[in-house]
């Protein structure tokens, strides 16, 4: 497989207090929060327009499940399908079943610490 993860899709976090938490980074640091966080855009290598998403999460959540971590990242990648099939014939543990939606294709893993890793297939132009 030529390109596995293609960028940071996003970080988000667990806190007591999302929506303090995103009027607080909104004041002091500017970032422009809405319901879901902080969306950050920039073009890749070929000039498409792409996104990163910043995102804290009440810490009664259960996206997370099963890592009992406080924080999950979020991969871009190309092929979410072929690299998953890769990834478990590698021995990695893959969480759950293919989530689709207008603004891309969802999969989960688990690192060797049990953090949930969310890969992401984007369609950028869908929030466009």
């Amino acid at each position: 497989m030529k390109n596995r993860v293609t960028g940071l899709g996003g970080f988000f976090f667990k806190t007591k207090d999302p929506d303090t938490l995103k009027d607080w980074y909104k004041q002091h640091l500017g970032l422009n929060t809405d319901a879901h966080g902080c969306t950050f855009w920039w073009k890749d290598d070929d000039g498409n327009k792409c996104s990163t998403q910043w995102s804290p999460f009440k810490d009664d959540t259960d996206y997370f499940n099963p890592s009992k971590k406080l924080f999950m990242m979020n991969f871009r990648v190309e092929n979410l399908v072929e690299l998953l099939k890769v990834l478990k014939e590698e021995g990695v543990t893959v969480v759950g079943e293919i989530q689709e939606y207008e603004y891309g294709k969802f999969g989960w893993v688990l690192d060797p610490e049990g953090n949930k890793i969310e890969l992401w297939e984007p369609i950028d132009s869908a929030f466009l």
